[in-house]
């Protein structure tokens, strides 16, 4: 996530903060610097222009104070910045004092709506804030069927205004407000506490769909009206949701698609634009692939300072308890781990979201380091298929493998032997290194 910022931005904080001395020369020439990677990255060119004076002014009279680090105290100040122009502080929903809390999705098509319509309402779910959907898009073919699927995984239901659903009169295709109001009325019969709309999309912002969204907007009164935004377009998504705005007086924002590199001009420059707050990121296509937006800990990570916090919240969503309390026994154990418990603790990792990801959240890992680590995602694939192929009994007793079974295996697989034995190899040496763990734990 913004790996291109963070890399050129920790790069110039870098020569500054291990200068011994730092000069008001230095301070402009590395102000220069930050000016021109925030452009790079798609801020726009006020903001950057603000955020760069307010740090001047701060750094202003540093020389003198060189017995507590001005390079340090320039980075601090710079991360201050980031903080503010990212939102200053987490936004939570704001929920309804009378259940249910009424929660408008609005965007562009090919932002990612009706998939984060989802992942919001499994998180809701988890927070036991008991979500239902209504699927609102009325114009794009199975939209509808689409929601219910993705509901369906989440186990949230969804109701989409047809017959099945039992909506009344007035709630047909044509009629949007009245199949929400429909929608919002099954939710309090079904006793939900949040309703997630998951309105239309436009390939632009248009009268009529704004004319639409308007008339919800009076006729629902949505406690939240929440744009999502295609992350990767930069500067497109920032001009859309001032659109959006100005409109509809939109409460916060969802950022999709920042799994990959995107350059960071949105979520830098949105809440800069619109007054609106960042309230959640998407980071990948799996349903629990939605994280509450932080300003200080994207600040943070911007700045490869690392979030550990973020990294918790995963484990938590991910990691099994019992599963991880069997594998911690089994591991001090005198007979150690055998390649079942190895299976188990590769899915949990695998539930936690992309290695890379995963291992981006660790204080200073940088892409360079994640490049070099050469984290290869497909291999953790092809150990369990090589794992899976084993029967129980060599799964609980890997030392009977001996060459014909190898090869079996590795043909059951659709991998090399060489794999297998490079599978083997390397569980022997975790087996090895959580053996000598055991014998150091106290007794």
């Amino acid at each position: 996530m913004f790996s291109t910022l963070s890399d050129k931005l920790t790069g110039v904080l870098r020569n500054l903060s291990t200068r011994g001395v730092l000069t008001q020369e230095h301070i402009k020439e590395g102000l220069r610097e930050i000016r021109r990677v925030l452009l790079e990255a798609d801020v726009s060119y006020e903001l950057t222009r603000s955020f760069v004076q307010h740090v001047r002014e701060k750094a202003v009279g540093l020389e003198v104070a060189r017995a507590v680090s001005p390079g340090q105290q320039l980075v601090k100040f710079v991360h201050d910045e980031l903080v503010m122009l990212l939102g200053e502080e987490q936004a939570p929903i704001a929920f309804a004092t009378v259940s249910p809390t009424v929660l408008l999705l609005v965007g562009l098509q090919g932002s990612g709506k009706t998939t984060t319509a989802a992942k919001l309402a499994l998180r809701l779910k988890r927070e036991n804030k008991a979500p239902f959907l209504v699927a609102a898009d009325v114009y794009r073919p199975a939209a509808r069927e689409q929601l219910e699927q993705l509901g369906e995984r989440a186990g949230v239901e969804v109701f989409g205004g047809g017959a099945d659903d039992g909506a009344g009169a007035g709630a047909g295709a044509g009629d949007v407000v009245g199949l929400v109001q429909a929608g919002i009325a099954a939710a309090e019969r079904a006793r939900a506490r949040t309703v997630i709309v998951d309105t239309a999309g436009r390939l632009q912002i248009d009268e009529q769909m704004m004319a639409e969204l308007e008339g919800l907007k009076s006729s629902v009164q949505p406690q939240e009206i929440l744009l999502v935004a295609d992350g990767m377009t930069g500067q497109d998504a920032v001009r859309s949701a001032k659109g959006f705005n100005d409109a509809l007086g939109i409460t916060g924002v969802i950022l999709t698609k920042l799994d990959g590199d995107a350059r960071g001009g949105a979520a830098l420059s949105i809440y800069g634009v619109t007054g609106a707050p960042i309230k959640f990121i998407g980071v990948g296509e799996r349903l629990e692939a939605l994280e509450v937006f932080d300003p200080v800990r994207m600040a943070g990570r911007i700045l490869q300072k690392g979030d550990v916090v973020g990294l918790v919240e995963r484990m938590q969503h991910a990691v099994d308890l019992e599963d991880s309390e069997r594998l911690a026994k089994r591991a001090l154990s005198k007979r150690g781990l055998d390649l079942e418990d190895f299976l188990t603790a590769m899915r949990q990792i695998q539930k936690m979201g992309p290695l890379k990801g995963v291992l981006g959240l660790l204080p200073g890992v940088d892409a360079k380091m994640l490049k070099s680590a050469n984290v290869d995602e497909k291999r953790v694939k092809h150990f369990e298929a090589i794992v899976l192929s084993m029967t129980p009994s060599e799964r609980r007793r890997p030392e009977i493998l001996n060459g014909s079974r190898r090869a079996r295996i590795a043909r059951g697989a659709g991998r090399s032997v060489q794999e297998v034995n490079h599978l083997l190899k390397q569980f022997a040496q975790m087996k090895k290194m959580m053996a000598g763990l055991g014998k150091l734990s106290p007794r």
